[in-house]
């Protein structure tokens, strides 16, 4: 397990694996990439959210059934005394993931786009300890530094993706594109918006 991925046994079943939809947390299992500033703790995040809810979850389908690794693409629901909570959107929300938007799988993404959105602000999570998603462990936040460093240092991550929309890859212009020449639909958008998907500056590139 990591910080988005759990293994769950359905009613007494055998062992399956969950990629939880619509977020991704800070990589540290996978053999091709570094493992990422705050990857760790947010594993440990996952399994405590988990582990408070007694290791007992509902699990939500959106429209895919798996994954291209055959995966169950699913948001996952903590159920408590007082009611359910999303782990998604716990995540998100801690500063533990960022919002990540995989069409058609988008039923909560408002919810995560918004829940991302206020964790930077706050600079909870990697927001406040790495800066920005996605850098290497071992690089952390200057202590002098009242804001995250800008989102040009960010890397892309798996190619050529301009930072100013991090959780989807979207090339950094030239050519400069439209809404129409992209699938995401409702993803964040941070400054400088080369592309000007986010055209009412409210943080969501592409909402029609």
């Amino acid at each position: 397990m990591d910080g988005d991925t759990i293994k769950v046994s359905i009613n007494g079943g055998p062992t399956q694996t969950v990629r939880i939809i619509g977020v991704d947390t800070p990589e540290t299992k996978d053999p091709r990439k570094p493992v990422m500033c705050y990857g760790a703790e947010a594993t440990a995040k996952t399994q405590e959210l988990i582990d408070l809810a007694g290791g007992h979850v509902q699990l939500e389908k959106d429209v895919s059934e798996t994954d291209k690794y055959d995966r169950l693409l699913r948001y996952v629901w903590l159920i408590h005394p007082d009611g359910k909570r999303m782990l998604n959107e716990e995540l998100v929300k801690g500063g533990y993931a960022q919002s990540s938007t995989y069409p058609p799988d988008v039923k909560y993404q408002d919810l995560f786009v918004s829940a991302q959105r206020e964790a930077r602000e706050q600079g909870r999570g990697l927001w406040g300890a790495c800066g920005s998603f996605g850098v290497p462990a071992a690089t952390k936040a200057p202590e002098t530094s009242v804001a995250p460093p800008a989102p040009t240092q960010e890397p892309a991550a798996g190619g050529n993706c301009d930072p100013s929309y991090p959780g989807v890859c979207i090339p950094p212009p030239p050519p400069d594109l439209d809404c129409k020449d992209v699938s995401y639909r409702r993803f964040a958008v941070v400054a400088p918006d080369p592309h000007r998907f986010d055209s009412d500056h409210d943080g969501i590139g592409c909402e029609t």
